[in-house]
């Protein structure tokens, strides 16, 4: 692509000369960077991409884009306001806007991303379509899996690969990060999904209320023709809903009230019913427990009607979903106790799982949990709160340390131990868990879910899932 091409997206002056140049390709890091390429200099969270300008310049960079007014450089140099924003136009605009030529669904919302973007995509591939998927747990494109390094991957990386993509539908995971970084800006949406909102990712975000207006911007960046799917039987769906009805924006809802265009009249553990543009009863038998579950079939529901997709045929495929990795994964221990493996994080998404323990019978509950070093500190007293009142054994545990040390995250558990059980080891936080219950008890291991270890523990597992299997085959 001409460089004047290339940089007609961030409306800066190029003359005649420099805007022939041909670009091959766009990179950020001088250590990547190719001959004929363009250079984004990025004042990154804990290196500046302006100080390896040079570097690049020197692997082949033709032109460079940064933030800083800078009067040495080389090669032509455009200086832009917004170095994460002028990636994202620049990869957009490199490869054709991909997003255009794609039914784009985006998913956001604190709980319940992976498991409905997981439900939409057996839906639509049981009915004949081909998915690509981009999420928490892994990437797949044309069929090929891959592994997921964020929940929402760089703009770069995005756009090379929905360009790449021949299937027809992409499925996304869309975190709060990945807007306030940009990493979708210049992406167009047909579908965007809003499942809730609860307490996470305030050390980013420092009020509720910011991170909701970082997930309500996704909403922003519809297609003309893009509709969105909210729950509106959470509050911030309700106040989301309000406010795409004064931006004239064409949307549908589901929650317990008759006016909803998916009316919720019954959930239980794993079966829900529900009215579907107040004229049609549906019933699902989901194969996963957790009335959380019922609710993220509902969206998945609601927006594959919307795509054009038969009910019946929607709700046939919903009832052979079998659930995603690491997402209420249950594993049946010798002795008759059941163990659950989830990736909740949240207040709220502890009661959605322990509170199905309960109306399965569960005798005793035991839940295992711990919290993430440099992350939100403001909601582990509820965290505690929430899990002290709907189990019987509280352990607390490490989750990943990140920057802090063993000793420091120690201390911050003792600080807000309020009558749990500290094991810092979380290998034997579980064992000690799966030893102590009887049949008919539930263990409940909560964070990870399917992710990877970070540091080394006693035993030779490397996750929840394989903690599991390694003590219940022993």
């Amino acid at each position: 692509m001409k460089l004047k091409e290339l940089i007609s997206c961030l409306a800066c002056e190029i003359d005649e000369q420099h805007g022939e140049i041909e670009i091959k390709g766009i990179s950020t890091n001088s250590k990547e960077t190719l001959p004929n390429e363009l250079f984004v200099a990025i004042q990154g969270y804990q290196t500046d991409g302006h100080q390896y300008i040079d570097n690049a310049i020197a692997a082949g960079a033709i032109a460079v884009v940064g933030e800083k007014k800078l009067d040495h450089v080389t090669v032509p140099y455009f200086q832009i306001e917004n170095g994460r924003s002028a990636l994202a136009q620049l990869a957009c605009t490199f490869y054709n806007h991909p997003s255009k030529r794609k039914t784009m669904i985006g998913i956001t919302g604190t709980n319940g991303k992976t498991t409905t973007s997981y439900m939409l995509k057996h839906i639509l591939e049981s009915t004949g379509n081909k998915c690509a998927l981009f999420g928490t747990v892994q990437n797949e494109i044309n069929g090929k899996v891959c592994n997921s390094a964020n929940t929402t991957p760089c703009p770069l990386q995005l756009n090379k690969q929905l360009n790449a993509s021949r299937d027809e539908y992409i499925l996304m995971e869309v975190s709060s990060h990945g807007i306030a970084q940009h990493r979708v800006t210049g992406v167009e949406f047909d579908y965007c999904l809003f499942t809730n909102l609860d307490h996470d990712h305030l050390d980013f975000h420092k009020t509720i209320d910011d991170y909701f207006s970082v997930k309500a911007r996704l909403f922003d960046q519809m297609k003309p023709t893009g509709r969105a799917i909210i729950n509106r039987g959470d509050r911030y769906g309700e106040i989301l809903a309000n406010r795409l009805l004064n931006n004239n924006s064409t949307f549908y809802s589901m929650g317990d009230k008759p006016h909803h265009d998916l009316h919720l009249t019954s959930i239980q553990t794993r079966k829900g019913t529900f009215a579907l543009q107040k004229n049609s009863i549906h019933t699902l038998q989901l194969q996963i427990d957790g009335k959380h579950n019922i609710l993220n079939a509902a969206l998945a529901f609601l927006t594959a009607s919307k795509i054009g997709i038969p009910p019946q045929e929607i709700i046939q495929a919903l009832e052979s979903f079998s659930g995603v990795p690491g997402r209420f994964e249950k594993i049946t221990h010798p002795k008759g106790t059941t163990i659950v493996v989830d990736y909740a994080h949240t207040a709220d998404a502890f009661n959605y799982c322990l509170e199905t323990a309960k109306e399965e019978g569960a005798n005793r509950i035991f839940h295992v949990f711990g919290f993430r070093g440099n992350r939100d500190t403001t909601k582990r007293k509820d965290m505690i709160q929430n899990s002290k009142s709907n189990s019987d054994v509280q352990i607390l545990t490490f989750d990943d340390l990140n920057d802090l040390s063993q000793e420091e995250m120690k201390e911050a558990l003792e600080q807000v131990n309020d009558g749990c059980l500290i094991i810092p080891d979380r290998t034997l936080a579980i064992q000690k868990a799966i030893d102590e219950a009887d049949a008919n008890d539930w263990v409940f291991i909560t964070g990870k879910g399917a992710e990877m270890y970070q540091q080394d523990f006693e035993l030779p597992t490397s996750s929840d899932i394989d903690t599991v299997n390694f003590l219940v085959e022993q």
